[in-house]
């Protein structure tokens, strides 16, 4: 059931949001978010597409990879980490982090999507190296303090591991 037919249905006028219950699914329905999460999961198919056991709760990092979903979670972090540093370097070492890590996003996105995954892989490694450097800058400047720099190295290893072994496996695939 869609908003129109919730709205009608409900008899009110709900002004600029609809209640708690349209998000959640009423008496009919799983919910708005249960049928988005179902419509991504089935490539826009649909809740009925998705089948038993899949929704919201369903692993996507068998979908996109593992170090794409390692480096989603880095960048989860990192973004308002950058905004703690001090306002001249926010716009000049900041954004140049920031930057970085989206392009190793884009690049685990490429990977993800495409037969041929060796360049970007190779890529994301190269990105993850320029982090690795800019972070340990940014902490030898104190405009991250050792927790955070411990954080932001331990991210970035374990997005490294994980895409060296996706490289490593792609290898063996193609048997170069």
């Amino acid at each position: 059931m869609n908003y129109r037919e919730r709205k009608k249905r409900s008899g009110g006028d709900w002004g600029q949001s609809p209640p708690a219950e349209f998000f959640r699914g009423g008496e009919e329905g799983q919910g708005m978010t249960a049928d988005i999460a179902a419509e991504s999961a089935t490539g826009g198919q649909g809740a009925a597409a998705a089948g038993p056991g899949s929704g919201a709760a369903a692993d996507r990092s068998r979908a996109t990879g593992s170090a794409l979903e390692a480096h989603y979670r880095f960048l989860l972090w990192l973004i308002p980490a950058l905004s703690r540093f001090p306002r001249d370097q926010k716009f000049l070492l900041g954004d140049r982090i920031q930057g970085t890590a989206l392009d190793v996003l884009e690049r685990l996105i490429e990977a993800t999507y495409s037969k041929r995954r060796e360049e970007p892989l190779t890529r994301v490694n190269l990105g993850l190296e320029k982090l690795r450097y800019f972070c340990r800058l940014a902490h030898g400047l104190r405009y991250l303090d050792r927790r955070r720099y411990e954080h932001a190295a331990r991210s970035l290893d374990e997005t490294g591991r994980r895409a060296g072994a996706w490289r490593k496996a792609h290898r063996a695939r193609e048997g170069t």
